[in-house]
């Protein structure tokens, strides 16, 4: 009989306490109900509408702006050479000496010649204008004065066709020393001295390619021409190296030719590069930035805000004026960089989220802030 109070103090003590937290509980809630969570903050961007200008990446062509190639116009044995393979000439260095003696005898004998003929000369001369007074007394007759005067005129066309020989001597002696017509930088020799060379022959005996400046030729595709022809477009060319090294001078776009290659369908337009440091060099393999589009009103969206479904469809996230979340369908083109350019599915102001997509999703309220560049 003792342990049925002890029961029922247990009971009444068990029921005081369950009543107890169910209170608590109930308090909780209600405190819980009363605060309300934050909006969560995300970081935006706004986009602005830009003029922006692609270009494209093209295979190119280094070419030398002028190239000149070394032949003798007299023949004869070289005696000396006067340049170092590889080494930078400037226009009327002296390359090459050919054995001179011929020529210049060859020289004394037309000047030898040309007195002769202008001795003549005098004596036809005189001899014409002595008969000329000699014809006025009748002391001589028509005839004689006739031919005295033939015989002046002929002697005088002698000493033009001496003075012609002279003249193509000297030349042909000039030609012994075979100079630099353009100045840049000359290839490696053919011959030695002591070889015999002939006037025009097909080896030339060096080659000199001027490189400063220096021509690029870009292989252009021919549908691409008609772009071109915008009057602000730039005519600015960039390169890069065959190794991807971009090479810090920037060039000018020349002119394009007229006519297609049918095996390619492109179009061969040159640029060029002023080529201070002579780094560009005839044959080598490059690869050119030419100025292609001009997009008045572009808008270039971060790489980051593009969403990319499962279904292969392409999103982003915007922030409207109330601060909601939306889901818009965006169509991009192509990378510049660290962004994308937009084609269609978003406006000028548009605010896309770039961070703290994982905490969003559409219709509900965030807080954005501009995200720092």
């Amino acid at each position: 009989m003792s342990q049925v109070p002890l029961r029922r103090g247990a009971i009444l003590a068990a029921t005081t306490l369950l009543l107890t937290l169910t209170g608590c509980g109930d308090q909780n809630n209600s405190a819980a109900a009363g605060m309300q969570m934050p909006p969560p903050g995300v970081d935006v961007v706004t986009l602005h509408s830009e003029r922006l200008e692609l270009t494209d990446t093209l295979a190119a062509r280094v070419s030398a702006f002028r190239t000149a190639e070394i032949r003798p116009q007299v023949s004869g044995i070289i005696l000396k050479r006067f340049f170092e393979e590889g080494a930078t000439v400037k226009a009327g260095d002296k390359l090459y000496q050919i054995d001179p003696t011929l020529y210049q005898a060859t020289l004394a004998s037309a000047e030898a010649n040309l007195a002769v003929a202008e001795a003549n000369a005098y004596s036809a001369k005189l001899k014409a204008d002595r008969y000329k007074k000699l014809s006025k007394t009748s002391a001589i007759s028509e005839q004689d004065l006739d031919d005295s005067e033939a015989s002046a005129k002929q002697a005088e066309a002698q000493v033009k066709a001496a003075q012609a020989s002279v003249r193509s001597a000297k030349v042909n002696l000039s030609y012994t020393e075979i100079t630099a017509p353009i100045p840049g930088i000359i290839g490696r020799s053919t011959i030695t001295e002591g070889s015999l060379v002939s006037a025009q022959q097909s080896t030339p005996l060096t080659i000199i390619r001027q490189i400063s400046p220096v021509y690029v030729d870009i292989q252009r595709p021919a549908a691409s021409l008609m772009r071109m022809q915008h009057p602000d477009l730039s005519r600015t060319v960039t390169v890069e190296l065959d190794d991807g090294t971009p090479y810090a001078e920037a060039g000018e776009l020349q002119f394009a030719d007229v006519s297609v290659d049918q095996g390619t369908g492109t179009v061969n337009v040159r640029a060029q590069f002023q080529n201070q440091d002579g780094l560009l060099l005839p044959g080598m393999f490059v690869r050119a930035k030419v100025p292609s589009t001009l997009i008045e009103n572009a808008l270039l969206v971060p790489q980051q805000a593009i969403v990319r479904q499962a279904n292969a469809t392409t999103t982003t996230y915007v922030v409207n004026a109330d601060n909601v979340v939306e889901m818009r369908g965006v169509e991009v083109t192509r990378a510049l960089g660290d962004k994308w350019l937009l084609k269609t599915g978003l406006e000028d102001g548009d605010r896309v989220i770039v961070s703290g997509l994982q905490k969003v999703q559409p219709g509900i309220t965030v807080s954005p802030e501009e995200a720092k560049p």
